[in-house]
């Protein structure tokens, strides 16, 4: 029997306007996940929530029409440590996909090199709590030091109010680290203060990417990439051009396409590409954001 979504969830965005910005060359999409289709890959008894489907079919066509080449599609919570969707996704990309997984601990080697022949490059931990339950550290210990030998990431995701806590935890993992979202700051507080400084010191002190996306999550007084607007969120883009300024080989931008967890507004993707120029503010930059730091990441030794 199929499952309903939850209540108050929002569907993606069906007819994105075409952006603006036309992306440069070889531009990945380095955060982006598949839902389903769930008669196809059920989602998992565990999960928080129960979203619409989003294929990759659909996910592919959203690619070509903003004009990425690649794409990273992260493990989503809904179908918990079952990668099948994630895995189907990234193998009918013909390589122009990589994948973020969700492991168990007691996963073996073998099942890891399956998953490395197939296109994954890094595992999730999910520390917001309102999406996954606590996980044990020394659990996520376990699996880093597994995937260590692969040349695997971790990719974390946190809110910033939880960064003092579990700073120290992150970096005696034995992998690079990959931040979501720049950690989720609270962008009614000052980019220069003391909150915002502490993460990008954490950046700074460690093998870390930081994801410079997802400012529909993050902001308060908007306004929404909807209705044409050329200039949304416009309150978080001074945390993301910070990042990119102090950081300019390290950052990263995804779609986060289908958007999970949205229940306030559904973001037009085609204006959410219009957002980049703002926070990169040159072609140099810009180049480095979408294709230059991704490449090097997801597809060492290959060129755009």
């Amino acid at each position: 029997m199929m499952a309903t979504k939850t209540p108050g969830w929002l569907d993606w965005y069906a007819n994105p306007s075409t952006p603006d910005f036309a992306l440069p060359y070889g531009a990945v999409d380095a955060h982006c996940h598949v839902f389903g289709p769930q008669a196809e890959f059920p989602f998992a008894p565990e999960r928080k929530y129960t979203p619409c489907d989003a294929s990759k079919e659909q996910l592919f066509a959203l690619r070509d029409h903003l004009g990425f080449t690649r794409t990273v599609i992260v493990q989503a919570t809904c179908h918990g440590a079952d990668n099948s969707a994630m895995v189907d996704a990234v193998r009918a990309a013909g390589g122009r996909a990589r994948g973020i997984a969700t492991v168990r601990p007691d996963i073996g080697d073998a099942e890891l090199r399956e998953l490395d022949a197939a296109g994954v490059r890094g595992v999730r931990f999910n520390f917001v709590k309102r999406l996954v339950d606590a996980s044990p550290k020394e659990d996520l210990s376990t699996i880093a030091e597994k995937i260590a030998p692969l040349g695997w990431h971790v990719v974390l995701y946190f809110e910033a109010a939880d960064l003092p806590e579990l700073e120290d935890f992150f970096s005696s993992l034995p992998a690079p680290l990959v931040i979501d979202h720049m950690g989720r700051p609270d962008v009614t507080k000052p980019v220069h203060g003391p909150e915002f400084d502490r993460f990008l010191a954490f950046v700074d002190r460690n093998d870390v990417h930081v994801k410079v996306s997802c400012p529909e999550r993050l902001t308060v007084t908007g306004p929404p990439a909807l209705d044409g607007e050329k200039h949304a969120y416009t309150d978080v883009v001074p945390f993301a051009r910070r990042v990119v300024t102090e950081f300019p080989d390290r950052v990263l931008w995804g779609t986060d396409w289908p958007h999970p967890n949205l229940t306030d507004h559904m973001p037009d993707d085609g204006l959410l590409v219009d957002y980049v120029p703002r926070i990169a503010d040159t072609p140099e930059l810009q180049r480095k954001l979408l294709v230059d730091n991704p490449m090097r990441l997801y597809w060492p030794g290959e060129t755009a």
